[in-house]
C-alpha cells in the first residue's frame, strides 16, 4: 500500500481498525457471557477491506 494516503482513506482505515477489536472483558461479564465474540471480526490477510 502507498505510504501517502489521502485523508479520506486514512479515516476509513482507522474505522475498520477500530471495528476489528475484540469485545471488552467488562461487557462479557455484564452480559453473563451471552456476548462473547465480535461477529464483525476480520482477519487482515484473508478478507479485503473496501475503503477506496
Amino acid at each position: 500500500m502507498a505510504a501517502r494516503k489521502h485523508s479520506g482513506r486514512k479515516i476509513r482505515l482507522q474505522k475498520k481498525a477500530k471495528q476489528n477489536s475484540p469485545v471488552p472483558a467488562w461487557i462479557i461479564l455484564k452480559t453473563k457471557r451471552t456476548v462473547r465474540s465480535n461477529p464483525k471480526r476480520r482477519a487482515w490477510r484473508s478478507t479485503d477491506v473496501e475503503v477506496g
